[in-house]
């Protein structure tokens, strides 16, 4: 070996062995104030600040007894090399869910002992080498913000200690491992406007109709009916057809049915996508003297309409296709001034439920080739309109009441009981509909906010979920929904007041 050669090993000697005797020293500004420091590892005790700026080679690294409440996005940034972090029996209340971004050799971690009621969703996104993670001491509040955590635990190969919960006062002192994730409700959901459209309206329908969604809407003042359609381009809806004709009610997807106070009640139609819609039958001219309203339904695999008539000498009819029209196939119910009819499925059979001016709701029931009266509804007086409708196996029916409380029954196989009163002065309207997975009932009123009531399907009763508004719905008649775009609407038919429209949205309160 040459003289340069074992100068060269001389001073690699001399510089391994400068430690020898000696404390090691940290580079100078790599340990921070109120830290002590090693070579691979740092204890920092009584800060009132997170410190900062430690040596990237360090392996472990203790916080305790400090006064700092909150730790912030990338706190421990550089130390990638990091496999122990105890911050421990300090103050933390608060930290980001990037708090720990970065330390990917971790193994590690107690968060024990401090302030912390909840913890930030991905807080541990990126940490895969955790084998030990330590949560004991902290007053958890175990509602939907630890969802997440609960969900996370048995996906991870490392033992968590949690601890117990300080709260909600019917879990404190319970283990977070003994909480069942599916017991959580952390979904909610909020109708929010979107749109309004200018005119007033009596009636609002969904159909579809060459594989898109549709709204149209009964406009009396204006003398028409209002087809509106979603428009792609300016992400809003936007009128595609009208029809002379102040009142409607849908049909099939060809058809039209408008029922009017004066001229005469019509049916419409539309021969061919690209034809617009045309009269094609005037409907039983004597007999439909005063429809309020109509609907859809089908029986032995025909297509029927059934048109309740508010007229003191009128009749409610049923007319079914006969060829290429429909005609009158039953009369019911004469004399009784019915404001409202809604066909329904009971038993297996149809049925038919009219409420009237005159007397209690009755229901008919499908019965050789007609409708015959079943039974009736004795607690229910003064029911301006009745809409069913179908949760867990039960059928369901919202009764409208104008003065008194809207109610809402239960079908217990041979009649409808009560199940709930919800106060509705001013209602014209109380109507169940399903969106998305929620089972919604609206209420509209005439002198308050409309009310949204969603159904629990664990008490089986409509709970308050929000008001409609603003802008405040004036004299609410209907209400429909579509889904189109990937998004679902609810549309607000007022008759005093323009149409609104409100997008639904869900919302994860575990997040």
């Amino acid at each position: 070996m040459g003289g340069a050669g074992i100068l060269l090993l001389l001073l690699l000697l001399l510089l391994a062995g400068a430690g020898v005797g000696e404390a090691w020293r940290p580079p100078k500004g790599k340990c921070p104030l109120r830290c002590s420091c090693s070579k691979d590892s740092a204890l920092c005790e009584g800060s009132p600040d997170l410190p900062e700026s430690f040596s990237p080679s360090l392996l472990s690294l203790l916080f305790t007894s400090n006064s700092f409440s909150v730790i912030e996005d990338d706190a421990f940034a550089g130390l990638s090399h990091l496999q122990y972090l105890f911050i421990e029996d300090n103050e933390i209340g608060s930290i980001s869910k990037n708090a720990l971004r970065g330390l990917r050799s971790l193994t590690h971690l107690s968060l024990a002992n401090n302030q912390l009621e909840t913890l930030p969703r991905f807080l541990f996104r990126g940490l895969e080498t955790l084998t030990h993670v330590d949560l004991r001491g902290n007053p958890f509040q175990c509602d939907c913000r630890v969802l997440w955590l609960l969900q996370w635990i048995p996906t991870v190969n490392a033992s968590v200690g949690t601890g117990a919960c300080a709260g909600p006062t019917a879990l404190a002192h319970m283990q977070l491992r003994h909480l069942d994730p599916k017991t959580f409700k952390c979904r909610a959901i909020e109708l929010s406007w979107f749109q309004t459209v200018g005119e007033l309206a009596l009636g609002a329908e969904a159909f579809s109709y060459q594989g898109e969604p549709h709204i149209i809407l009964a406009q009396p003042f204006a003398g028409r009916c209002l087809i509106l359609t979603w428009d792609y381009s300016l992400q809003r809806f936007r009128p595609e057809e009208e029809l002379s004709a102040p009142s409607v009610v849908l049909g099939p997807r060809l058809f039209v049915l408008a029922a009017r106070l004066w001229g005469g009640s019509q049916l419409w139609a539309r021969p061919g996508p690209d034809l617009r819609l045309a009269p094609m039958q005037a409907l039983a001219p004597r007999r439909l003297l005063r429809p309020n309203d109509a609907e859809l339904l089908w029986l032995e695999g025909q297509p029927c309409f059934v048109v309740a008539d508010a007229s003191k000498a009128g009749s409610t009819t049923l007319l079914c296709r006969d060829g290429p029209g429909f005609y009158p196939r039953q009369s019911l119910h004469a004399w009784h001034r019915d404001t409202d009819v809604e066909p329904l499925e009971l038993d297996g059979r149809p049925h038919l439920l009219l409420a009237s001016a005159s007397q209690r709701p009755v229901l008919f029931h499908w019965f050789g080739g007609r409708f015959e009266r079943r039974t009736d509804i004795p607690e229910a007086e003064d029911v301006y309109a009745t809409h069913h409708f179908q949760a867990g196996g039960d059928v369901f029916l919202c009764l409208t009441r104008y003065i008194g409380d809207s109610m809402v029954m239960r079908w217990d196989g041979s009649m409808f009981r009560l199940l709930q009163q919800l106060p509705s002065r001013g209602a014209h309207v109380f109507q169940p509909l399903l969106i998305a997975k929620d089972q919604l009932a609206i209420l509209g009123s005439d002198f308050a906010f409309s009310q949204v009531f969603r159904l629990d399907p664990d008490k089986g009763l409509l709970e308050p979920l929000q008001e409609l508004g603003p802008p405040a719905l004036v004299a609410p008649r209907a209400f429909a929904h579509i889904t189109t775009a990937g998004r679902r609407f609810l549309f607000a038919a007022c008759f005093k007041g323009p149409t609104q429209i409100y997008q639904h949205h869900e919302l994860d309160l575990s997040a």
